[in-house]
């Protein structure tokens, strides 16, 4: 059938507010699935050239989210935990526990969220056995990455994503191989040897706040969380402060080094970035390093700009 350029522009006219407005109702069930919805399956995750296979458990009961996260390849690396609050983990922390909990820690905020991405469907897919729609965030500006959500067409569920850097190449995937709705048991969340109890002691971080500040941060950004803790191997006091803006997440820790010799780093592997700092202060030297995922020219801006006001340590 004929259509003519001027159907076609109007159509596309009308249809783009309707695509955009689906797209963001998306992304509410989404957010709102992860806090709500119980599952377990296996998924395979890719960074930076290494693939590792995991599975993972989730129950949502009474507003009490319990999760635990197994990697079935290598050293069992595993943890446990509750509404965020480790129970249990393994020396080494499971490589994809960041993506599977960007959309659990951080509030959620539409209206806020479209200034610094755009969220798009663009199409439909089938992981896992499963129907499921393509979501689009795409970031607007160079200080945090773009996603491509594949989500579950029946309950709104992550089944696979893709970090996307500026120029549209996939820095790290995850994708479930099986996925079930059924609720885990109380033996799956029986955790193995490796998974060691994590104690919870409130460590006040008031007086670390007011001796830092940061003369610089992305927009969009603000400071979620922060404590100090005692470094387990050393004992120092190490300061932490923790940023996000909705869908990007990176943490600040301030180490006193205490004479020892350290050097500047910056690092990326897939789109994790570690950039490593050194301060001095009338106390001695002090480490500022940057984690998280967004780009690498954002995080050393970040450590760059972190501004010592008062002493640490003392």
């Amino acid at each position: 059938m004929y259509r003519s350029p001027l159907l076609v522009a109007l159509w596309g006219c009308l249809s783009m507010p309707a695509l955009a407005a689906d797209a963001d109702e998306w992304m509410s069930r989404f957010i709102e699935a992860e806090h709500r919805r119980s599952y377990s399956g296996t998924f395979v995750y890719e960074k930076d050239g290494n693939l590792s296979t995991h599975a993972v458990w989730q129950v949502a009961h009474d507003g009490v989210l319990r999760e635990r996260l197994l990697q079935l390849d290598g050293d069992p690396v595993e943890l446990v935990q509750g509404n965020g609050h480790s129970a249990c983990m393994s020396d080494e922390v499971p490589a994809p526990i960041g993506v599977l909990q960007l959309w659990q820690a951080v509030p959620f905020d539409l209206e806020t969220l479209s200034r610094y991405y755009q969220f798009r469907l663009t199409g439909e897919s089938r992981i896992a056995a499963r129907p499921a729609v393509v979501l689009v965030i795409e970031a607007r500006d160079q200080f945090r990455h773009s996603l491509e959500l594949h989500l579950d067409r029946e309950t709104a569920l992550l089944l696979k994503s893709v970090v996307r850097d500026d120029q549209q190449l996939p820095l790290e995937r995850l994708q479930f191989v099986s996925f079930d709705l059924s609720t885990a048991s109380a033996e799956d969340f029986r955790p193995g040897e490796a998974c060691k109890p994590v104690s919870h002691e409130p460590h006040s971080s008031v007086e670390q706040q007011a001796q830092w500040r940061l003369d610089w941060l992305p927009p969009g950004f603000r400071l979620l969380a922060s404590e100090t803790r005692p470094d387990p191997l050393s004992g120092v006091p190490v300061a932490w402060f923790g940023y996000g803006d909705g869908v990007a997440r990176f943490s600040i820790f301030l180490e006193p080094l205490n004479e020892q010799a350290a050097d500047s780093m910056s690092r990326q592997i897939g789109s994790t970035v570690a950039v490593s700092h050194r301060i001095s202060t009338q106390d001695g030297g002090v480490m500022a390093t940057v984690l998280g995922d967004i780009p690498l020219g954002a995080a050393e801006r970040v450590a760059w700009s972190m501004r010592y006001t008062g002493g640490i340590g003392r």
